[in-house]
């Protein structure tokens, strides 16, 4: 059976991105996030798409999809969806683990409409100005797991957290 799970970073005040960016550099949560997701399916809006730099797209070692309204959309080395259950359902029956990877919209539909097996949310120590946020979701049904922490340091201007929330 197939697992489903949202990875995302976020600030303090639940802030994900700004003019459809990241806010921060924090190599060690993106190695997590590329270890983590390594072998496995990835699953984003065309924003979030479009936002990753061309010379990385398709995320490597992972199958890339693309949620899209669009019909004439391409994405190179991806498949393109245009409903989050469509591209959902097309993998049942995978033993890969499919991982909602964003943007806002994405997440929205993914904790308001499907059943997330696990979620990965780095908490970074910091407000940034964000313009696109996390949709709120009811942490008593979790349990929250501490993952990893880093302090700031040379490659990291701010600390983090990250939690792994299971059923």
């Amino acid at each position: 059976m197939t697992k489903l799970a949202l990875i995302v970073a976020m600030d303090e005040a639940r802030g994900i991105g700004k003019n459809n960016d990241l806010m921060w550099n924090l190599p060690n949560d993106m190695k997590f996030f590329k270890e983590k997701t390594y072998g496995q399916i990835v699953i984003m809006g065309r924003k979030n798409y479009d936002s990753i730099p061309e010379r990385f797209r398709p995320l490597p070692n992972r199958e890339n999809c693309v949620i899209t309204r669009n019909t004439s959309m391409e994405a190179p080395g991806c498949k393109v969806f245009h409903d989050l259950h469509e591209c959902i359902n097309s993998y049942k029956n995978d033993e890969r683990t499919l991982f909602i990877i964003g943007g806002g919209d994405i997440y929205r539909q993914a904790l308001q409409t499907l059943t997330l097996d696990e979620l990965y949310i780095t908490e970074i120590d910091h407000t940034f100005d964000a313009d696109t946020f996390l949709f709120h979701f009811d942490e008593a049904d979790w349990r929250k797991t501490i993952i990893q922490t880093q302090i700031p340091d040379d490659l990291h201007d701010y600390g983090f957290t990250i939690y792994k929330y299971s059923k």
